[in-house]
């Protein structure tokens, strides 16, 4: 006979069971992601069907739509990956992964690795299939180094040596790193990230406003010190003069008259006359420029809608976390969504001339396999944290 001892407890081993199993996923993140997935396959579709037509692309009208297709199917079977392992892994693996993208970087400058595009080297070649990013990269990686070190130095976190000290070693040597490429876009993305997760996490307001003070001087240095940047700056200010409508404000300037013509609804998808070899980065950078002019300013509306509720919730996930006492995880979730916000507000900018032109893709909507990738894999731990979070509130462990 079975004892009732034996029976209790197999009975709280399947109440446990079936809270574990119990929380769905959160439909409303998947919903947004989805949304501008979706937004991203027509648009690039249409600013790349032009292509077949240009002698500098030797394509099909679908082979950017097939790339960017195949480029989804791997990033969402990395962001189911991801899901699956536990937060604590992640907790507990931060500081390699911190060190493996630190290699990664490293890489970029090797011979017969690193690969150039534009003048830039930031791509490492896989296997001559495909070219990753590894900036992307570091978006995750940062994000994940700096929430778990924060946890690890909560104690520490109003002390500049004890506590600020070490992660400005390593914000410094990312910066470092990524200069040498360059890629200013990616490094203002990274360090806005890193220190909005160090003030989440506690970290004093003196020493937030004193390194965020250096910051913004270090990018006007940046800038002043580097003819082409400071160019683009000049030519921000004045984009339809003589002198840089046709040089440095030409992408500005066709953005611009894309946004003008798209008016309130637009001309319609694929009526788009900037993306027929005008506007260049077309289907990359200046994406939100297509989808003004093809959808108007109620597409446009639409598009930072969903990106708004998406954001909104990635901090409403964070915040249940944090109450539910696991700040690693809630720090995690709200760095994902400062991430994004920071991304899409530079974006979107750039592209309606309300910010000097920089090189940043549009989250989930632009064309590149290696924004998709890291976007997708936050993607990914965010839903993560949102299922542990449920599990932990009806009652189970995780």
């Amino acid at each position: 006979m079975i004892k009732r001892d034996d029976m209790r407890a197999a009975g709280r081993w399947d109440a446990r069971a079936s809270l574990e199993a119990a929380p769905s996923l959160n439909w409303e993140v998947i919903i947004c992601v989805a949304s501008l997935l979706a937004i991203g396959c027509v648009m690039v579709f249409s600013a790349t069907s032009a292509f077949a037509q240009s002698p500098k692309f030797h394509v099909t009208e679908t082979t950017f739509l097939v790339r960017h297709l195949t480029s989804i199917a791997v990033a969402v079977t990395a962001a189911a990956i991801a899901f699956r392992f536990p937060m604590s892994f992640w907790f507990r693996w931060s500081v390699p992964i911190g060190i493996c993208v630190f290699f990664l970087l490293a890489l970029v400058f090797m011979p017969g690795v690193g690969r150039t595009v534009n003048g830039a080297r930031r791509w490492i070649s896989l296997f001559g299939v495909m070219n990753l990013q590894v900036s992307e990269m570091v978006k995750v990686a940062a994000l994940i180094f700096t929430a778990a070190f924060t946890v690890k130095k909560q104690d520490y976190m109003h002390s500049f040596l004890s506590g600020f000290f070490p992660m400005a070693f390593v914000m410094v040597l990312i910066a470092f790193l990524l200069m040498q490429q360059p890629d200013l876009g990616a490094t203002v993305v990274i360090a806005v990230e890193i220190m909005g997760v160090l003030f989440l996490g506690g970290l004093s307001i003196n020493i937030f406003l004193s390194v965020a003070s250096i910051l913004v001087v270090f990018v006007g240095w940046m800038i002043y010190a580097t003819p082409w940047r400071f160019g683009r700056i000049l030519a921000y200010l004045d984009p339809w003069s003589d002198e840089y409508v046709l040089g440095q404000a030409y992408q500005l300037s066709h953005s611009l008259i894309a946004f003008g013509r798209g008016e309130l609804f637009g001309v319609g998808l694929g009526g788009s006359v900037e993306k027929l070899n005008y506007l260049p980065e077309a289907h990359t950078d200046f994406i939100m420029a297509v989808i003004a002019e093809e959808t108007g300013f109620v597409g446009v509306i639409l598009t930072l809608f969903i990106f708004y509720w998406l954001i909104r919730r990635a901090f409403e996930i964070g915040r249940q976390a944090v109450k539910l006492e696991r700040p690693f995880q809630g720090l995690l979730a709200q760095g994902v969504g400062l991430w994004f916000g920071v991304q899409v507000f530079i974006n979107v900018g750039v592209a309606s001339g309300a910010l000097p032109t920089k090189g940043l893709t549009l989250p989930f909507v632009s064309f590149g396999g290696s924004a998709l990738l890291s976007s997708m894999i936050a993607v990914g731990l965010l839903l993560r944290v949102d299922r542990e979070n449920k599990i932990l509130m009806r009652g189970g462990q995780v």
